[in-house]
């Protein structure tokens, strides 16, 4: 998750202050992402050094404490606002798809790799401990589906993403499963050495 992009959206919608900032970002995440406020602070100073955003010279009121502020006090009375390049920096984010070219180092595949070669290990078993976790989380979301994200958009998105994603965690669990029961739960030959096979990355072509 980019947080720097994410408070570049926001504050492409007019000058706001750090701790509005905050707030209003938990508030469009469905309060499914907290934040900490210093790194709302630490992320707008990198950006305004990355001269993407910078402070309003305006003095105004800020609404979290009621005082003056003006550009030289602190970060957590000024207001900061998006400049011409941190428009074109969010125009550019939202149209570059993430890197999804190569598989990431996913804890669950790690876990079910490793048991498939640790003597006394039932592979299968250790999957099934994992599924019957992943459809408890996969109830905890329906509810929260059920009983909050009816009137709040964006948590409906967030929490139909989270269930896609889990969903889809589960039915590899039962492809795999059912690889590994159809290879009689014995472990794969040892592969050849690595001098010899293409790495993932060239044999899909990757070149980023």
């Amino acid at each position: 998750m980019s947080v720097r992009h994410a408070l570049l959206a926001l504050l492409s919608e007019g000058p706001k202050y750090g701790l509005q900032l905050r707030e209003e970002f938990e508030d469009r995440t469905g309060d499914v992402w907290p934040l900490n406020v210093g790194q709302v602070y630490t992320t707008l100073q990198r950006l305004e050094r990355d001269d993407l955003i910078e402070a309003d010279s305006q003095a105004g009121t800020d609404p979290d404490t009621g005082t003056s502020t003006d550009a030289d006090k602190d970060d957590k009375q000024k207001r900061f606002r998006i400049t011409p390049a941190g428009e074109a920096e969010l125009a550019r984010w939202l149209r570059t798809p993430p890197d999804m070219s190569a598989p990431p180092r996913d804890e669950l595949v790690m876990k079910i790799l490793v048991a498939m070669r640790v003597p006394g290990t039932e592979v299968r078993e250790v999957i099934q401990a994992h599924r019957r976790y992943l459809v408890e989380l996969m109830q905890q979301w329906t509810r929260i589906k059920d009983d909050e994200a009816e009137h709040d958009l964006s948590l409906a998105l967030v929490v139909d993403a989270e269930l896609f994603r889990l969903d889809a965690v589960i039915r590899w669990l039962d492809s795999a499963d059912g690889r590994i029961k159809r290879a009689g739960g014995t472990p794969p030959p040892t592969p050849p050495s690595p001098a010899n096979v293409p790495r993932l990355r060239r044999r899909m072509g990757v070149t980023r």
